[in-house]
């Protein structure tokens, strides 16, 4: 049995060698994307594993080719899988699965570390400080447990960072189609997204990028917000309209944003683009905001997160292979 894992880090080089030792299974990788133009290599192998924020492309050929090749599964190891087109790769016979909660904890303490960046204003005072400018004066930080966090998509990441806000003192309100009562200890569910925004100190969201929740935060949206309320987001991209993003802050319509995830980030996260400039004008005017925090997708990123996103993808394609069934397929 042979598996092979596309765009693999060196940071998840040792967590894959463990697994691959304590199974006795021959696991190969790269550093490409999975495409068309790179679906050849996985010929000859018996699982498969990607990773990535592209869609695979192609059409529904490219599936079935993967099912003539013999494998019978196509697995991400991330949440997301709206890179895969899964009807195609369904009708061809694969089964896809992801990895839904690596570690709900990592992205939920991401999104709680920026609320705190941003309602004590360390941005802007670590703007001051690089420029020897140690004064106070219009800075004055406001306490998380005299706010009201309002968190959209309150799954397993929302609802774990509804627990962390509530624990540290916060109001928690949450709007969801799907309403969780085992959470009903540390939030209150609210009946619109227009509800939730109306009240709302800062807006934190945790939802998946599908057709009802891209552009789901646009300059309507933005515009019910309070003029000294944040957003957080730390979900997709897409989630927020960028335009109308950076047109209300340039409006004073919100008082400022902490953004793990952006519109079009392929083409800048995780790349080094160190004394160049930017062809992204938003993220360039973004950056130039000291009330805006922009990190580049890494909410995911801690210790244990890459280790359960290997172990839980790895396992899955076993249990594939070995015509067992998995909790993670669509």
């Amino acid at each position: 049995m042979k598996i092979l894992m596309y765009s693999v880090r060196d940071d998840e080089q040792a967590a894959i060698q463990a697994w691959a030792a304590a199974h006795q299974i021959q696991v190969d990788t790269n550093d490409l994307e999975f495409h068309p133009e790179t679906a050849d290599l996985v010929k000859g192998y018996d699982g498969l594993v990607i990773q990535q924020r592209s869609p695979i492309g192609g059409d529904a050929s490219l599936y079935q080719s993967l099912a003539a090749a013999g494998l019978k599964q196509l697995t991400s190891r991330t949440a997301g899988v709206d890179t895969i087109d899964i009807p195609a790769a369904k009708a061809a016979g694969l089964v896809v699965t992801n990895v839904p909660a690596y570690s709900p904890n990592s992205v939920a303490e991401m999104s709680v570390a920026q609320t705190m960046r941003l309602i004590r204003n360390l941005e802007m005072f670590d703007q001051r400080i690089s420029q020897q400018n140690f004064q106070w004066a219009g800075l004055q930080a406001r306490e998380i447990r005299s706010l009201t966090v309002g968190i959209i998509g309150a799954g397993r990441i929302g609802g774990t960072a509804a627990r962390l806000f509530h624990g540290l003192g916060a109001k928690v309100i949450a709007y969801d189609v799907v309403r969780h009562p085992e959470l009903e200890d540390v939030l209150t569910y609210v009946d619109t997204k227009e509800d939730l925004l109306r009240q709302a100190d800062v807006v934190d969201l945790h939802v998946d990028l599908n057709e009802t929740s891209t552009g789901l935060i646009d300059a309507a949206a933005l515009k019910l917000m309070k003029t000294d309320a944040y957003i957080i987001n730390a979900s997709r991209g897409p989630v927020i309209v960028t335009d109308d993003l950076v047109a209300a802050l340039k409006a004073g319509e919100i008082a400022g944003c902490a953004l793990d995830t952006v519109e079009g980030e392929n083409a800048l996260f995780n790349q080094n683009h160190q004394g160049e400039v930017l062809q992204d004008t938003n993220v360039a005017q973004l950056m130039q905001m000291p009330n805006v925090i922009i990190t580049p997708h890494v909410g995911f990123y801690t210790n244990l997160a890459v280790k359960n996103m290997v172990d839980i993808s790895l396992d899955d394609v076993l249990a594939i292979l070995n015509g067992e069934t998995t909790a993670h397929a669509f």
